[in-house]
């Protein structure tokens, strides 16, 4: 049986003190900026430019599939060396390209910045962040996370409304040069200065008296089968939660709503997913990990079905939007905690990558394959029906994918029980 070279978690006294409000913010900065911006200038950009909308969601989709491939070697790389010079360069990066995005005079230009600007994602979005808190701060890692994400939360709240105000005084690309520019003077200097510090060293995992260093953890991991079930898993719930987020106002639109309505029941559900990570801490210390995974893709399996079934009123149907928007954020800690609670912390920030990469190109094609399926289905209640069934198959992939037999430092809360 694989034991672990120290059955005590490391100190983790020497991490960098502003580190956890640093990343807060940059990630209200980064995801604000490189994500949100994007669709509340999409219109404003399609009437100046001429250019499709199809064409310039494809650059923007390109980028979140770029930002998950990149991921994998973002991860294994801050895994060896710390997040300072990663998230710092990546910021940087993240300033020019939404300057070349903005500044593009032609659609290939365009679509070369968001290029640029999918390798800066996978350099500043939540992953690294993740394996940043989850190395410095151990056992006491769902503390952390859960405050990472609750202020993640809040970019769209705070940069959805700048960016309009903005593009309506300035036009879109000044008002992209203005949103390059925050990013480069507060995201790049907050990483290169708040996240200095040791950088603690992996924990190594023995078997008998042979150590094991993490690559060859981490490769007995990935082909693992509780590790496939498990992405295969995230993967279909995630595809089932992103093409619910934007097939929901066509939804609720189809329903008698109007647009402003079908918008506050999108933004109200986007609030269900800041309170929701709240609720996500009690969840973790009473569950096995096995348990709280299946238990989460099956409640947004409930919440969707509840979306499909119910035709009003619009505010019977806004609640719905909230809780799932409460299972959403609760789904983005489970995807932050999965590998640790499963196999540890030897590798995380590769093995998280690797986890994380087939959710995000799902996520990058749900709103075109949402939107494809609506049309064969015969409408939106239709598709909800089958992302809903989407979403049950997942929890019971998930289903298996509880305890792995590998052991290492940090991975047991105390009182935790395991399936």
């Amino acid at each position: 049986m694989l034991t672990s070279a120290a059955q005590r978690s490391p100190s983790h006294t020497a991490r960098p003190r502003w580190a956890l409000p640093a990343l807060c913010v940059t990630q209200v900065v980064g995801w604000g900026v490189l994500y949100y911006a994007f669709p509340v200038m999409l219109p404003t950009l399609t009437r100046d430019t001429g250019w499709s909308p199809a064409a310039t969601t494809a650059a923007f989709s390109t980028a979140l599939v770029v930002s998950a491939v990149v991921g994998i070697p973002v991860g294994h790389l801050i895994d060896r060396a710390g997040p300072r010079r990663v998230m710092a360069l990546g910021s940087v990066l993240g300033a020019v390209a939404f300057a070349v995005i903005a500044a593009a005079g032609s659609l290939p230009v365009f679509a070369a910045g968001w290029v640029l600007a999918g390798f800066a994602m996978a350099a500043t979005f939540y992953q690294p962040a993740f394996v940043a808190l989850t190395r410095w701060y151990g056992p006491q890692r769902v503390r952390a996370l859960t405050t990472l994400t609750l202020a993640g939360g809040l970019a769209s709240t705070v940069f959805a409304p700048i960016t309009a105000a903005l593009t309506a005084a300035l036009g879109w690309r000044q008002a992209g040069v203005m949103l390059a520019v925050v990013v480069l003077v507060v995201a790049a200097p907050l990483h290169a200065f708040a996240l200095r510090g040791p950088w603690p060293p992996h924990p190594r995992v023995h078997l008998g008296s042979e150590g094991l260093g993490a690559a060859t953890v981490s490769t007995g991991i990935v082909r693992s089968r509780g590790f496939l079930l498990l992405a295969a898993a995230l993967t279909l719930s995630g595809f089932a939660m992103y093409a619910v987020v934007f097939g929901l106002i066509p939804l609720l639109t189809n329903r008698g709503a109007t647009t402003t309505q079908a918008a506050w029941a999108l933004g109200l559900g986007g609030l269900g997913q800041t309170l929701g990570r709240v609720l996500y801490a009690p969840l973790a210390a009473r569950t096995s990990a096995r348990t709280q995974t299946a238990a989460l893709i099956l409640a947004g399996a409930a919440t969707t079905a509840l979306l499909a079934a119910v035709s009003g009123p619009v505010w019977l149907l806004t609640v719905a939007a909230m809780a799932a928007g409460m299972v959403r954020g609760n789904l983005t800690l489970l995807q932050a905690t999965a590998v640790p609670d499963r196999w540890g912390t030897v590798a995380y920030g590769r093995l998280t990558a690797t986890l994380a990469a087939p959710v995000t190109i799902a996520g990058a094609l749900a709103p075109w394959a949402g939107a494809a399926l609506t049309t064969s289905l015969g409408g939106s209640p239709n598709l909800f029906w089958l992302l809903a069934a989407v979403s049950t198959a997942a929890a019971v992939l998930a289903w298996p994918t509880g305890e792995a037999p590998a052991r290492s430092s940090g991975r047991h809360r105390p009182g935790h029980s395991r399936s």
